[in-house]
């Protein structure tokens, strides 16, 4: 995997905290803080996790807090994704 998509964090995200009808993904949710589209502070960390145990990015407590926008976690987790995964 050279890159981790929106459509891979959406559907992440969908896993992680369910899918709130209310919120549309499809629309322009890049640069959207999470807050705003309906997830929690227990919601990243289940974000964290998956993402930890699915593409193995470590992702420490304390980076969660930063990662506010869908942009921010595709940045992080490109910046972080093994070498060959």
């Amino acid at each position: 995997m050279s890159a981790f998509t929106l459509d891979e964090l959406k559907t992440m995200l969908q896993e992680a905290a369910g899918v709130d009808e209310s919120v549309d993904l499809n629309g322009a949710v890049l640069d959207t803080p999470f807050s705003g589209l309906g997830y929690d502070s227990l919601a990243m960390l289940e974000l964290a996790t998956r993402i930890q145990n699915q593409l193995g990015v470590p992702i420490p407590d304390d980076h969660i807090e930063f990662m506010t926008t869908p942009r921010a976690v595709l940045e992080y987790i490109d910046s972080h994704l093994p070498m060959g995964a």
